[in-house]
């Protein structure tokens, strides 16, 4: 059995972000991708398949440790 992870909720501030799951093992993959639109809310844990999540577009994370906000290029 696996064991439980904690959670991560990802909410988009735009329409189409991305959120893609990479796999673990010796050849890191892709797995897994989802489109949200403004507003949309994914609640998302790692698993024993899932050791990495990709987020490209405008979105807050909500972790543990606190919200993480995504970076838009023109802003840096």
């Amino acid at each position: 059995m696996a064991e439980t992870n904690d959670y991560f909720v990802i909410k988009a501030k735009e329409n189409g972000v991305n959120v893609i799951g990479l796999t673990r093992g010796e050849n890191t993959r892709f797995h897994h991708s989802e489109k949200l639109d403004k507003g949309e809310v994914m609640i998302a844990q790692f698993t024993e398949h899932t050791s990495a999540v990709k987020i490209r577009g405008n979105a807050t994370i909500f972790t543990k440790f606190g919200p993480i906000e995504t970076t838009d290029e023109k802003d840096l």
